[in-house]
């Protein structure tokens, strides 16, 4: 019997919501801004008000509801507990046990790459595959690992953090996490803009970047498939720290698919086959010829894992 659930992706700007059936078909879905007022706790009310207005709307019983799955941008534990919500403004709480006194339904909750990883290895471009990891290539790089169909939170929630693996110890700028050399100065999109103009200001060879006012990672992807020399030597140098720091991960790990989503996935194939060929320079012989995909939920994917949660 198909039972409902409702996944719900907390953003730093909108809050985005579906509902489910269990067998993981999207029946609705809606998104409204994220409200920052009362220090935050007006987000989680917001949530439950929502919610609660669907499940007269759509004259639905509770008996049938599976519960609330919610993805949010900060590290989950176990049990519930978020120790800090920087970008939401919220801290020290237990987000399921308040919701679940707003809502009176089960809630789960996770972190939003986790939740996303999840729900790509549900219902996208990891379905099939029980060992995964999804790496999201966005203003930074963020990452979450399914093993054996289930999410590695780590301790405190914060597995997956593969954007801050250092993969060069040469270098002289800063993350902003504050450590040197982390794969998110180079494989994000703000990464690829700072390669690239490095890369202008240090090579005197023509290239088509120069022309333009603003630089973009979709700018530079774009010049390099149209033959641009300098794009392309960026590109590749964005996609070997990516390749170096999958290797890394893979050793550990040792996952069937690398599933690639975020912005800065939308260039395409070429993405994976230079991750792939870096990847596979860098990876000890036994986990070569790894699959590379690119994600397809977009930004569905946070509200498709919230959902797959409550059917762990």
């Amino acid at each position: 019997m198909n039972q409902l659930c409702f996944g719900v992706d907390i953003g730093g700007t909108a809050v985005k919501i579906g509902l489910f059936r269990s067998d993981g078909t999207l029946l609705h879905k809606w998104s409204f801004a994220t409200k920052r007022t009362n220090d935050g706790k007006d987000i989680l009310r917001d949530v439950a008000s929502f919610v609660t207005e669907k499940i007269e709307e759509y004259h639905l019983k509770k008996e049938e509801i599976l519960g609330v799955g919610v993805g949010i941008p900060g590290p989950v534990k176990e049990d519930g507990e978020v120790l800090e919500l920087p970008n939401l403004g919220l801290a020290s709480f237990n987000i399921e046990t308040e919701l679940e006194n707003l809502t009176g339904l089960k809630i789960k909750a996770g972190n939003d790459a986790n939740v996303a990883a999840l729900g790509e290895q549900w219902q996208g471009s990891g379905k099939g595959f029980k060992n995964m990891l999804m790496i999201t290539l966005g203003t930074g790089v963020g990452g979450g690992v399914i093993l054996n169909g289930k999410i590695l939170p780590g301790s405190n929630g914060a597995a997956g953090e593969i954007g801050h693996l250092l993969v060069n110890t040469e270098e002289t700028d800063r993350c902003g996490c504050g450590k040197i050399g982390c794969l998110e100065q180079y494989a994000s999109a703000t990464g690829i803009v700072r390669l690239a103009k490095r890369k202008l200001k240090s090579d005197t060879r023509g290239s088509s970047l120069r022309d333009l006012q603003d630089i973009s990672a979709k700018s530079v992807f774009d010049h390099a498939k149209r033959g641009d020399i300098i794009a392309a030597e960026v590109i590749d140098q964005a996609c070997k720290y990516l390749g170096m720091g999958l290797a890394n991960v893979a050793q550990v790990i040792d996952p069937e698919v690398f599933v690639i989503g975020g912005g800065v996935s939308k260039a395409g194939n070429i993405l994976t086959e230079l991750v792939e060929k870096h990847y596979n320079r860098y990876v000890m012989a036994s986990l070569k010829s790894k699959i590379f995909k690119l994600a397809i939920l977009g930004n569905d994917a946070g509200i498709y894992g919230s959902a797959r949660l409550l059917l762990e």
